[in-house]
C-alpha cells in the first residue's frame, strides 16, 4: 500500500469487532468476530475514523468464526486462496491453529485464553507491526497489553483502552515459549513482584498483563471520565492495587483520560428494522405503542398500550448491575403501581435470571413480568415498545444501554455512577434539561425512589410529558454518536503525535481538544 505522509498511519489492535467498513478491504463486510460490547465500541470507532479520513489499519484474531454463518461455503476454500484476494488491504488477520480452530471467541478456560492472547500478540508484535509501519497503535484490554511494553521500546507512540477490569497473569517463560522476544522489552513489562534483572524474573516473577498495558502505554484511557475518577480516588475495591496506581501516575501526568464510547448506529428508531413500527421524535407516540403492543403480544404480557413499561437491558450479574436491588423491591414496586398495570421486561441472561424466574412464578405475575434469554431481535423491539430502562449498577465502565434507550424514547433509571453519572442527568422538567432518573446512593430505597419519580413523570400530562421525551430523544441523536466518539480520539492521536491527523477541511471543522 503507498505510504500517505500527511495522514499518519494508526494501527488498532482488537481481539473483537462487529464489522468493518466495506472500503477497507474486499472481505472486510463479511468479517465479525463478537463476544461482547468491545466489538461493538470496536467496529463504530474503526468505521468512524475510517470515514473522517483516517489512515486507518486494524488487527484481530484469524478466528474461524470470523466468517459469518451464512457465508459457510467460504470456509470450504483454504485460507490462502481467502487470503489472496485481500493483499492491499487494511484488515490485517493475525493467523494461528487456535483461532482456526475455535468457534467462539473467547474460550471456556483461563489458561486456553492465555495462549490465545499469546497468539495473537505474537503475529502483532512479530508479522503485523513490521508489515504496517504504523505511526501509532491503539491497543485495547488485556488481550493486547504486551503490545504496548513493545511499541514502547520501538518508541512507536501507543494508547490502551481499558474497556473491562480484567487481566491475566503468565511467566516471561511462558511467553517467550509462544514465541514472543519478551527479553526485547522486558523493562517495560508490570511484574507482580519487583524484578531487578531479566533471569531472576523469567521464570518465578508473574507478568500482569493488563497493568503492563497501562505502565508502558505512552496514553491511557477508560471509556468514561468518571470511572477514571473513581479508580484514582480508590472508590472501587475490585481495582487492584497495582493498577490503580499506575492509572493514578498516568492521570497526574496528563497521559490519562476519559472518552466515552457511543452506540452502534443500528441503535436508530427512524430505520430499526427489527421494530414492527419506526419512528422518529415527532411520532413517537403513535411509534411506541405499536411496538409496546407487539411486545406484550410476543412476551404473553397483558396488552395495554398504556401501561407504564419498565425494560432490564443488562446482563443479570449481581456483582455489577444491582439485580439484586431489583429482586429485594420487585413484590412492591408492582403491588404499588398495580393498578396502573406496571410491566418489567428482562431480556438479559446471567446468574440471576433464575432468581427472577422463580419471583414471577411465586407471585403468578406472568402478564405483568416476562423474563427471556437476551436476544438481538427483542432487545431492539424493547427499546422502541418500553417507556423506561433499569440500571442500577453499583459499578459502570461506560455503559450503553443508558445511551441507546433515550434515543427511543425511553428513559434511564439509574445509579449515579460511572459512565451513566457522565450521559445521564436527572429530569427537571420545568427547567427542560435531563433525560433521566438517579439515584446517588446504591440500596433498595434508592432504586425504589428513582422508580417512583420516573412513575411521577409517567403521569404528567401528554402536553408536559411528551415536548420532553421528544427533546431528549432528539439530544440523544447528536450527542450519543460515534462521530463524537471518533473525533475526540482523533483529538487524543493528534495529542501524542504532536501533530494534525488529518487535513481540516476533510473534517470541515475544528476538533475539539481532549480535556
Amino acid at each position: 500500500m503507498k505510504r500517505i505522509e500527511e495522514s499518519p498511519r494508526i494501527l488498532i489492535v482488537t481481539p473483537e469487532v462487529t464489522y468493518l467498513p466495506d472500503r477497507m478491504g474486499s472481505l472486510a463486510n463479511l468479517l465479525t468476530a463478537k463476544a461482547g460490547g468491545l466489538a461493538d465500541v470496536s467496529a463504530a470507532l474503526i468505521k468512524a475514523l475510517f470515514d473522517q479520513g483516517a489512515d486507518v489499519h486494524v488487527a484481530l484474531p484469524d478466528y474461524r468464526s470470523i466468517f459469518r454463518d451464512h457465508l459457510a461455503p467460504f470456509l470450504k476454500k483454504e485460507l490462502s486462496v481467502i487470503r489472496s484476494l485481500m493483499p492491499d488491504d487494511r484488515v490485517h488477520l493475525a493467523q494461528d491453529r487456535a483461532f482456526f480452530y475455535l468457534n467462539r471467541v473467547y474460550s471456556q478456560s483461563g489458561d486456553e485464553n492465555i495462549k490465545l492472547s499469546l497468539a495473537f500478540q505474537r503475529e502483532v508484535i512479530n508479522n503485523i507491526v513490521p508489515r504496517v509501519r504504523p505511526d501509532l497503535i491503539h491497543c485495547n484490554d488485556w488481550m493486547t497489553g504486551l503490545i504496548p511494553p513493545m511499541a514502547r521500546q520501538m518508541r512507536i507512540p501507543c494508547l490502551f483502552t481499558i474497556h473491562n477490569i480484567h487481566t491475566v497473569k503468565c511467566t516471561m517463560e511462558v511467553i517467550e515459549d509462544r514465541g514472543i522476544d519478551a527479553a526485547y522489552f522486558f523493562h517495560h513489562l508490570y511484574f507482580e513482584h519487583m524484578a531487578e534483572d531479566y533471569e531472576g524474573a523469567r521464570e518465578t516473577n508473574p507478568v500482569d498483563f493488563l497493568t503492563s498495558g497501562v505502565f508502558a502505554a505512552h496514553f491511557v484511557n477508560t471509556v468514561s471520565p468518571t470511572f477514571l475518577m473513581e479508580i484514582v480516588e480508590g472508590r472501587h475495591k475490585f481495582v487492584e492495587p497495582p493498577l490503580r496506581r499506575e492509572l493514578t501516575h498516568k492521570w497526574e501526568a496528563g497521559c490519562g483520560f476519559g472518552i466515552l464510547n457511543a452506540p452502534d448506529p443500528g441503535f436508530n428508531p427512524i430505520n430499526d428494522k427489527d421494530l414492527c413500527t419506526t419512528y422518529d421524535a415527532q411520532s413517537f407516540v403513535k411509534g411506541k405503542c405499536e411496538n409496546k403492543i407487539k411486545m406484550q403480544q410476543l412476551l404473553g404480557l397483558s396488552k395495554n398500550a398504556s401501561s407504564p413499561l419498565f425494560l432490564w437491558p443488562s446482563r443479570l450479574d449481581p456483582i455489577q448491575k444491582g439485580c439484586q436491588l431489583l429482586a429485594d423491591i420487585l413484590y412492591s414496586v408492582i403491588s404499588e403501581f398495580w393498578e396502573d398495570e406496571l410491566q418489567m421486561v428482562f431480556i438479559a441472561n446471567g446468574p440471576f435470571q433464575k432468581h427472577f424466574r422463580e419471583i414471577v412464578a411465586y407471585h403468578g405475575f406472568q402478564y405483568r413480568i416476562a423474563v427471556c434469554d437476551f436476544n438481538e431481535h427483542l432487545e431492539h423491539l424493547a427499546y422502541g415498545a418500553s417507556d423506561f430502562i433499569l440500571m442500577p449498577s453499583l459499578f459502570e465502565p461506560c455503559g450503553l444501554p443508558q445511551m441507546i434507550a433515550p434515543i427511543y424514547g425511553s428513559l434511564p433509571v439509574a445509579h449515579d455512577t460511572g459512565g451513566i453519572h457522565d450521559t445521564i442527568q436527572h429530569l427537571d422538567v420545568d427547567a427542560n434539561t435531563g433525560n433521566g432518573f438517579l439515584f446517588s446512593v446504591y440500596d433498595t430505597a434508592g432504586l425504589h425512589g428513582a422508580i417512583r419519580q420516573a412513575m411521577g413523570f409517567f403521569h404528567l400530562p401528554e402536553s408536559k410529558k411528551h415536548p420532553q421525551i421528544r427533546r431528549i430523544m432528539i439530544e440523544s441523536l447528536e450527542n450519543f454518536n460515534y462521530d463524537v466518539t471518533a473525533s475526540q480520539y482523533i483529538s487524543l492521536y493528534e495529542k501524542m503525535l504532536e501533530r494534525d491527523l488529518i487535513p481540516r477541511s476533510i473534517l470541515g471543522e475544528e476538533i475539539k481538544s481532549v480535556k
